[in-house]
This record gives C-alpha cells, sequence and structure tokens, in this order.
C-alpha cells in the first residue's frame, strides 16, 4: 500500500471532464502549447535546466501526517523520490531502463524491480518537461476538447494519448497558460482508479516557472494529500549510480556465526610415544 502511496502522490496523471465550452474561434492545440511553453519560461530556459532536485514535506491525514519528501530529475529520463515516513525512507528510481523500489516499511531493505505496470508510471514522471513540451516529437497526441472551469479558472482540457497508450487530460489555464489540474484513470494492480493532481503555487526559479504545491484529491488512499516545494536545485551534480539499482545488502554474520561448534563429542588424544 505505501509503495503505491508515493506513486499516487505524484504520478495520478490524467482524466474526464464535465460538460465543455466550445468557441467557433478556439485557438489550436499547437497554439496553446506554445503559449504555455512561453508561460513557463520558454524552450531555451528549459533546455538549460538538465537536472533538478526538489526537496519538502506532504502532509496526508489532513496534515495529521508529515513526510519529508525529495524529488530528484536528470535529463534525459532519468528520476527519483525519497520519502520518510515513521523513521524510514522508501524510494522509487528509474535509470532510463529499470524501474525500482525500496520500501522498508515492511520489513523489506533490499531494492526490487518496479513490475511494467507501476514503472510506466516513472517513466513518464522522468520526463521533466512533461508531456505537452514536444509532444509530436516524443510520440504523443493531444487533442483540443473545449473550454472547461478548473476550480474557478476557465481552462483549456487537452486529451494527451500518450505513446504508450495511456491518455490524460490537462487543464491549462486560459489566461496564464499554466497546467491547473490533471486527470484521469490508471489501471493498478488491475483495477481503474480515478486521479486528480491539482497543481499551484506557481513561482520562477532560474527562469523556469515551476508549481509548488501538488496536491492529489484521488486515488484509493482517498487523496488528501498534499507536497509542498520548499527547495528547488537547479542542475545539481548528481553521482552516476545515483539512480542506478543498487545491489542488495550483504548481511554481516553474528557474532559467533560461522565459527566452529563444540559438538560435545571428545576428540581422541594423540598417541603417546613409547
Amino acid at each position: 500500500m505505501l509503495r503505491n502511496w508515493i506513486t499516487r502522490l505524484m504520478f495520478s496523471l490524467i482524466a474526464t471532464g464535465g460538460v465543455s465550452v466550445w468557441a467557433d474561434d478556439a485557438p489550436s492545440v499547437d497554439d496553446i502549447i506554445a503559449k504555455h511553453v512561453k508561460a513557463i519560461g520558454g524552450k531555451e530556459k528549459l533546455s538549460a535546466q538538465k537536472s533538478r532536485k526538489l526537496s519538502g514535506k506532504t502532509m496526508m491525514g489532513g496534515g495529521a501526517m508529515e513526510a519529508p519528501t525529495s524529488l530528484e530529475m536528470e535529463r534525459p529520463n532519468r528520476f527519483r523520490v525519497d520519502f520518510t515516513f515513521q523513521g524510514m525512507t522508501g524510494t522509487q528510481a528509474y535509470d532510463g531502463k529499470t524501474g525500482w523500489f525500496i520500501m522498508p516499511f515492511g520489513g523489506k531493505t533490499d531494492p526490487e524491480k518496479m513490475s511494467p505496470e507501476d514503472m510506466k508510471e516513472l517513466e513518464d514522471q522522468a520526463d521533466i518537461d512533461g508531456p505537452l513540451v514536444d509532444y509530436k516529437e516524443k510520440g504523443h497526441k493531444v487533442e483540443l476538447m473545449g473550454k472547461e472551469d478548473a476550480d474557478g479558472a476557465q481552462a483549456y482540457k487537452l486529451k494527451v494519448t500518450k505513446k504508450s497508450g495511456d491518455v490524460e487530460y490537462h487543464f491549462v489555464d486560459a489566461e496564464q497558460f499554466l497546467v491547473l489540474k490533471v486527470k484521469g484513470k490508471r489501471s493498478i494492480q488491475g483495477t481503474e482508479v480515478d486521479f486528480e493532481t491539482v497543481f499551484g503555487d506557481y513561482k520562477p526559479v532560474e527562469g523556469v516557472i515551476l508549481a509548488h504545491s501538488i496536491e492529489n484529491r484521488g486515488g484509493p488512499m482517498g487523496g488528501g494529500m498534499v507536497m509542498t516545494i520548499e527547495k528547488v536545485e537547479v542542475n545539481p551534480k548528481f553521482p552516476t549510480d545515483r539512480f542506478a539499482m543498487p545491489e542488495p545488502k550483504k548481511e554481516e554474520p553474528k557474532p559467533g556465526e560461522g565459527e566452529k561448534k563444540d559438538s560435545g563429542e571428545k576428540k581422541p588424544e594423540p598417541a603417546k610415544p613409547n
């Protein structure tokens, strides 16, 4: 359950909507995305950020529980998230090929490979710019579904069909062209689950506008989880193996273990010389 919890919070990207308001002079998808890219800093500023580390905290249960959280990203497609809960730190990561996790909450401390289903979500999160930027080059398809109210703001509803076949609905503010929320469904262990992620508190970080509040309102954990970003580091240098799956820890032998035990049998005495 906890292994999926952090994925639900960070990676609940996707899907349906209500009644759309459509105008005859609606802009094209490429016009909306071009304005979105410009609003978040432009291609040059985005490309200049080769890596990023976000540190903050995740509040759960209406603020009753707090989990320090960090997200690390590095181009072209590496991602890692660490979160501490009840004195233990869980990790999920993707190195561009392999997705893996460490979840010590059930007593397991060795890294384990992710299922293809879970790994697909980390592959999405490894895209540091998000799916709208250079969507055609990434193999995605984007359609304009209309204009809707998104928590009090008019937003363009974009249907994003990923290269993988997954579908997300992105709501882009019609005035500021920032992503307000993403909705949809994901298959979790064979069961379809609704998700809604709301982005807010946008702030500039070295020329790029980033959301500093990420709220999960759905999912099997009941929602009510908010990550607040307190610090952003741009272009940090990560160790070469930072995103790679580590080797299982070798257990140290316990004191006395491995030593030859006394069986209790008497050893024959050496023969005495005549």
